[in-house]
């Protein structure tokens, strides 16, 4: 199957429906398309998602940066930006903005395993609201992150200026206008200011 950039440019998001894929074939399948955000759902279909926008780029940024440089000093794990995809129990491969996971599950990965997608679920995981997304849709994608085993989850929404966090068998916890957030569980120790995040640019 073949898609034309230009199509996927008119129409964002395209939601196509392959035939069943492999690991390895669906990884293969994405590289296809550089520069295109390409998640598959747990039924199989495949979402063609624009790239992020200048300020959306800015805000995923600072969540990468800040999340990374926490996890350099503390040293328990690993961070990722938003070109890491993982691989999950129930077949789905999504795209995180931010991710972080326990040094320990990594260092069990093959090398092959870590120039790939992983079948790998991270402990801790941001999803920052983008000005294409419905809000439905994301929480949706938050539920299935905890579903599938993450452990803290926080869905940012700038222009609401609110972080909704996600913890297991739990309901969501939302807090409006706040000027920071502490990670919890996992990513004890983490603390993310939000001025810049409400902000823009």
């Amino acid at each position: 199957m073949n898609l034309l950039l230009k199509d996927i440019e008119d129409s964002m998001p395209v939601v196509l429906h392959p035939p069943p894929m492999t690991d390895d074939e669906y990884f293969e399948f994405c590289q296809r398309y550089e520069g295109v955000r390409i998640e598959r759902m747990s039924d199989g279909s495949v979402v063609f998602m624009a790239p992020a926008g200048l300020e959306t780029g800015f805000r995923n940024s600072r969540l990468a940066q800040r999340l990374g440089a926490w996890a350099e000093h503390d040293r328990r794990g690993c961070a990722f930006d938003s070109n890491t995809e993982y691989i999950l129990h129930d077949g789905s491969a999504l795209s995180p903005d931010a991710s972080w996971v326990f040094r320990d599950k990594i260092e069990q990965l093959s090398s092959k395993q870590k120039r790939i997608f992983p079948r790998l679920c991270p402990d801790f995981v941001i999803e920052l609201m983008w000005p294409s997304d419905r809000l439905r849709g994301v929480k949706k994608k938050m539920q299935q992150w905890i579903g599938n085993g993450v452990r803290l989850g926080w869905l940012i929404d700038p222009d609401r200026r609110t972080v909704i966090v996600y913890r297991p068998e739990t309901e969501p916890e939302t807090i409006v206008d706040a000027e920071r957030v502490s990670g919890e569980g996992p990513v004890t120790g983490f603390v993310l200011e939000l001025e810049d995040i409400w902000a823009g640019l």
